[in-house]
């Protein structure tokens, strides 16, 4: 890494720094009417496995085991108790306890006072942290400085959405304005601290903002033609009981869309836009029309495959749904009206339609600042270079 990067870096990280001391300010979140999920759970390690058999349950044949277990945290910690696994419930896997395995475990007491302990999950947390250093050592291989700015903005992603998103939404904050403010705030931190302080930062942030906005109002208009409610998820309705404040669940549907949609379109406005520099760089005589048709011919291709893409990662995660549906021979025309489906379908062609109105938005907003990078005179010095330092053309 050179030293010569931070200067380009300074200004979107004293951003990032500042807006994370302004948003991130404590809110007071509702009390539950109910436990939570993991509220109830305790971490504790099997000490060793003291009986395996096989049991038939309801014509499932499977194998059980009775497993000695140590509470490692809570109010009975050091606690040995037995626990059966596998002898109660259907297996959906074939994975067991083996001696020395951390697990969550919840721990409860009969009418006649005998404490009992429950298999809740296996603890996964180291697996899970060494593909995290994988997987930041290959970003970090690969692109180097670049790919270190890449995942200082993955954290502040995260941290937009754990730290200011997700609490005003449970705070009773209207959910789409909420998410739609949340989200211009990450992706223009995440695209400078990213790209840098350039034109072509500057070209792929706005035409993120006004995508952000289209694609916020085509969700708005069909969820309300379509006539959503947000109750298709009996995740929402679940947090509905819990909760003492109302959430606005149409709000928390078309939030979810916004940001379901952002980082497919954040891929897709920033190649466009290096798509544009690129071409005016190796071809200064281009003018707006020939620069806007030959990055118009990359963005088809490109939209084209992103949607796919769109629409396969939605199908993959409704696909427990798509093989109820098929082992019951449904009729399609009466399975789209149902909520839970039609939430879905609105949710794959809106954003599907955010993507393809980004390729001519981003192309023709990116042209004009390619155009004009070369008559900034005393501007360039506040706007920044053309992008990764690029000298400008003239």
């Amino acid at each position: 890494m050179k030293l010569t990067h931070f200067p380009r870096i300074v200004l979107p990280l004293i951003a990032a720094i500042v807006l994370s001391l302004l948003l991130f300010r404590p809110v007071t979140l509702p009390d539950v009417a109910m436990s939570v999920l993991g509220s109830q759970t305790l971490r504790a390690r099997v000490i060793a496995i003291i009986e395996e058999g096989e049991i038939d349950l309801g014509g499932v044949v499977q194998k059980y085991q009775i497993a000695r277990v140590e509470a490692l945290e809570g109010e009975y910690r050091g606690l040995v108790m037995e626990m059966d696994y596998g002898r109660r419930q259907v297996l959906s896997n074939a994975v067991y306890l083996e001696p020395g395995d951390d697990i969550l475990v919840t721990i409860g007491s009969r009418p006649d006072g005998v404490l009992t302990v429950y298999f809740v999950d296996f603890v996964r947390i180291t697996p899970l942290l060494w593909l995290t250093a994988v997987f930041a050592g290959a970003i970090l291989l690969i692109s180097r400085w670049k790919g270190f700015r890449s995942l200082l903005s993955m954290a502040f992603s995260l941290a937009v959405i754990v730290h200011y998103i997700i609490p005003r939404i449970l705070a009773g904050e209207d959910p789409l304005r909420v998410s739609i403010l949340g989200s211009m705030i990450l992706l223009g931190v995440t695209l400078y601290l990213t790209y840098g302080w350039n034109l072509k930062t500057h070209a792929a942030v706005l035409s993120m903002t006004l995508v952000l906005l289209v694609t916020g109002a085509l969700a708005s208009v069909f969820v309300v033609l379509a006539r959503l409610t947000g109750s298709g998820d009996e995740n929402a309705l679940f947090l509905l009981q819990m909760l003492q404040t109302r959430i606005n669940l149409r709000g928390l549907l078309l939030g979810g869309m916004i940001i379901g949609a952002l980082g497919v379109l954040d891929d897709l406005v920033t190649t466009q836009a290096s798509a544009v520099f690129e071409l005016r760089r190796a071809n200064p005589s281009f003018g707006f029309g020939d620069l806007f048709r030959s990055a118009m011919r990359i963005g088809q291709d490109h939209v084209a495959a992103t949607v796919n893409t769109l629409v396969l990662a939605y199908a993959g995660a409704s696909l427990p749904m798509l093989l109820l549906f098929t082992l019951g021979r449904g009729n399609l025309s009466s399975l789209v009206n149902f909520e839970f489906v039609a939430e879905e379908i609105v949710r794959t062609l809106v954003g599907s339609l955010g993507l393809i109105g980004a390729v001519p938005l981003a192309t023709g907003i990116s042209s004009l600042f390619a155009l004009g990078a070369g008559s900034l005179g005393r501007w360039e010095r506040f706007l920044g270079p053309v992008g990764g330092g690029e000298a400008h053309p003239h």
